[in-house]
């Protein structure tokens, strides 16, 4: 069966993401599935995401997405580079023929140059002069820099979010030889973090503020995506004060040897000796985020690390992600399930109860989400809410 990958969070679903299935269903063929990749319970910008990784994965195939898989967590909290590289990895291992990604430049011929360059030997060494010449620079600015120099106008779009994970996704194709054809939507409305009013779609960080007053988002969002988030906020599985999780994350930042600092991912440069000094001096997480966060050590790339040292991720396993664990399918979608199975090709998790059977490392990577799914629910106020291992025992929702 013809599919489509679209690597997301829906944190949560809204109309700006209902339009980019849409889209994408019309730009690969209305007869191609649409297969999402979602992030779990704790989202690629280092936080909890609103509402846990089985409601917005229902969310989504209510709204029209086919199947839903989830990107296991080492991935999730990976930088760019890891995320988009492990997306890429997993969505072409269960055979999607196209990847559709939002971006601001709303075109491929530009993302194309800067994947392109980015490839080149001769960029890479000039963004590490870069970084030599001027140590306070973040990765980021000193490869947007270098673009600017070599690319002209064509640089200046990875100063945006999308454009800057729409460039990761092409070089993953190309870097893993992949026959996905990548396709790109315009992100209409609210930029990716943009928090304050504009016209179009409200974007994500948006609702999820609005929810932090206490504010209704039924107006941005799809009806039936409405109806699953209001049925998570009636049994009081919604993480809208994120204050009831911050001991349980603070704790377990204190509780580490030094040594588990400075083996985290992406912490090199003494970024690990500052999270560990901010952890054992301040009072609160994002007083911890902010004293370790400097110019070089953008305030995103502390979130992740310090996520990544509470849930015990040390880094990114070899290869690709080890099996594609199901959240949500509809019809189509478990049509294509069929076909998968008979392929023969990465392990395909439905009944959490098969984990046993598959190999150490993915036995591994599973259990660190489950970890951090027991680790999620603490936020909820609730305490019947709290049990531990739904992850061992939770199903996907079938449509």
């Amino acid at each position: 069966m013809k599919s489509v990958g679209i690597v997301c969070e829906y944190n949560p679903f809204h109309l700006g993401h209902l339009y980019h299935l849409q889209k994408s269903r019309e730009l690969a063929g209305e007869e191609a599935a649409l297969v999402c990749l979602l992030s779990g319970d704790f989202v690629q910008r280092g936080e909890a995401a609103l509402y846990d990784k089985f409601a917005r994965a229902e969310a989504a195939c209510r709204c029209g997405a086919d199947l839903v898989l989830e990107l296991p967590l080492p991935w999730c909290l990976a930088s760019a580079e890891g995320f988009a590289r492990g997306a890429v990895a997993l969505l072409g291992a269960v055979g999607v023929s196209a990847l559709c990604f939002g971006s601001e430049a709303g075109e491929l011929a530009p993302l194309k140059e800067l994947a392109r360059a980015l490839l080149e030997p001769e960029t890479v060494e000039a963004i590490k002069a870069q970084l030599a010449q001027d140590p306070s620079l973040s990765f980021a600015a000193a490869r947007q820099r270098v673009l600017e120099t070599r690319l002209g106008a064509a640089g200046a779009l990875l100063a945006e979010p999308n454009n800057i994970l729409a460039v990761e996704y092409l070089k993953a194709i190309t870097g893993l030889a992949l026959p996905i054809r990548p396709l790109t939507v315009r992100r209409l409305g609210a930029g990716h973090d943009a928090c304050a009013e504009s016209p179009g779609p409200r974007s994500a960080s948006q609702l999820r503020l609005l929810r932090e007053r206490g504010e209704a988002i039924g107006a941005y969002v799809p009806e039936e995506a409405e109806a699953v988030y209001a049925r998570e906020r009636e049994a009081g599985r919604e993480l809208r004060d994120r204050k009831l999780l911050e001991t349980a994350l603070l704790s377990r930042l204190r509780g580490l040897r030094e040594d588990s600092f400075s083996s985290l991912p992406d912490a090199a440069g003494g970024l690990g000796d500052r999270i560990l000094r901010a952890a054992r001096e301040e009072g609160s997480l994002e007083a911890v985020y902010t004293a370790a966060a400097s110019k070089r050590y953008p305030l995103a790339r502390v979130r992740r690390l310090c996520l990544a040292a509470c849930l015990g991720v040390e880094g990114l396993p070899e290869g690709a992600p080890p099996y594609a664990r199901v959240l949500a399918a509809n019809g189509r979608g478990r049509a294509l399930l069929r076909e998968l199975a008979k392929s023969g090709g990465t392990p395909l998790v439905t009944k959490p109860a098969a984990v046993k059977k598959l190999p150490a490392e993915a036995r591994a990577v599973f259990a660190l989400g489950a970890d951090a799914h027991d680790l999620y629910v603490l936020g909820y106020g609730d305490t019947a809410l709290r049990r531990g291992g739904e992850d061992w025992r939770r199903g996907p929702f079938l449509l």
